[in-house]
């Protein structure tokens, strides 16, 4: 970025930051409105960059909902996942002793997000990598690649 560029985009900070700090907290809650801030400031460089900003609110606030629709949709995906996990009877599987499934939640819960997301919707919920891949907009190869840190994982576990 350029200094005429960079000194343009501080004065869209000083001049919109309480402003835009403020409409934040009051649409997505405090804490949400913090990480809302940072990465919209970061995104609006690039635009900023190529031949400035004609309407800065609205540039703002688009970049903003965007991205908590992002957080929003990252949010139902694993709330629907736990939800998953916490219906394990639901599912027709026939549960073992209650310490055995006490260990199995465990190991399942201690996967990092994204590899239980796909462990999830395989194991429990009989998709299909495909299917999987579809619903969580990622690759058939990364669930693939998922299902596998998650095996190796929950075998680890097992192991100690």
């Amino acid at each position: 970025m350029n200094e005429e560029s960079q000194a343009s985009l501080s004065d869209i900070y000083n001049r919109y930051s309480n402003w835009f700090r403020a409409r934040l907290v009051r649409r997505y809650g405090a804490q949400d409105a913090e990480d809302l801030l940072q990465e919209t400031w970061l995104r609006v460089g690039p635009y900023h960059a190529g031949q400035g900003i004609r309407h800065p609110k609205a540039l703002l606030l688009r970049i903003a909902s965007n991205l908590a629709a992002d957080l929003y949709a990252g949010r139902d995906r694993r709330a629907r996942c736990a939800r998953e996990v916490g219906q394990l009877d639901g599912w027709g599987v026939e549960m073992p002793a209650q310490t055995d499934e006490v260990l199995a939640k465990q190991l399942v819960l201690g996967l990092p997000v994204p590899l239980r997301d796909v462990f999830v919707l395989s194991r429990f919920g009989g998709l299909t990598n495909t299917q999987i891949g579809e619903q969580l907009g990622i690759s058939p190869k990364t669930v693939e690649w998922r299902m596998t840190k998650a095996l190796a994982h929950c075998a680890a576990q097992l192991r100690r």
